[in-house]
């Protein structure tokens, strides 16, 4: 394929900030799902593999929080993601996204960076 086929790097960076940007809430205290129990993601979420996580479980939330993070849109943010656990687990789940999921959030709620400063 030639060359001018493939979108430049920066125009697919802009479409992937602008779609991830748009799904965010206002603040983190929007952020309302649940602290502990078992979440069962719907199909348009988690399509492959693992559908149920144990919140008490810390792998199982940090790879629910991931799976939100980058396929959910702004009422699944809300639905399953809460703002506190987010920002608790941060240091570690910023490297477990993709950079422009981290890029977005950390731009939009800098308490998040100064958080993984602080780690």
């Amino acid at each position: 394929m030639s060359p001018q086929h493939h979108p430049a790097p920066t125009a697919t960076a802009a479409v992937l900030r602008h779609r991830y940007t748009h799904r965010l809430p206002s603040a983190l205290g929007d952020l309302a799902g649940p602290c502990s129990g078992t979440v069962h993601l719907p199909l348009h979420l988690a399509w492959s593999g693992l559908r149920a996580y144990d919140l008490d479980r810390p792998r199982q939330r940090m790879s629910l929080y991931r799976t939100v993070l980058a396929e959910g849109q702004h009422d699944d943010l809300t639905t399953y993601l809460n703002g506190d656990l987010l920002a608790e687990q941060w240091p570690v789940l910023r490297t477990l996204v993709s950079r422009h999921v981290r890029d977005v959030w950390e731009e939009t709620f800098p308490q998040l960076r100064t958080r993984t400063a602080a780690a």
